[in-house]
């Protein structure tokens, strides 16, 4: 993901691009690893089609402010651009690891 941050800002002057794509590249390994254990937490504390609901929408949401919030700090030119990508992934992967963990339990 970090190189993805670097093509979104690749319009920017320099170091703003690498800049993104540090950013991000750290962001994408500390995001994913918290994001296993909240998924698992809400899931495993929800009950009924909210089991289902819950993980996936606070991933997003968590995704969302953090990428948002630590770009902004790190002055990201292209911030829409730089985390719609990130934002897309780690939505779509909060959804399917939260199937996978229905169909197992």
């Amino acid at each position: 993901m970090g190189g993805w941050a670097v093509f979104a800002n690749r319009v920017h002057p320099m170091p703003a691009p690498l800049i993104a794509g540090v950013v991000q590249g750290l962001l994408t390994a500390t995001i994913t690893l918290f994001l296993k254990r909240l998924i698992e937490g809400i899931f495993q504390r929800s009950t009924g089609p909210m089991r289902i609901v819950l993980p996936p929408l606070a991933a997003f949401l968590t995704s969302l402010v953090l990428l948002t919030a630590i770009h902004t700090l790190a002055g990201t030119p292209a911030l829409g651009a730089t985390i719609s990508v990130p934002l897309t992934v780690s939505t779509l992967y909060s959804f399917v690891y939260t199937i996978a963990l229905s169909r197992h339990a």
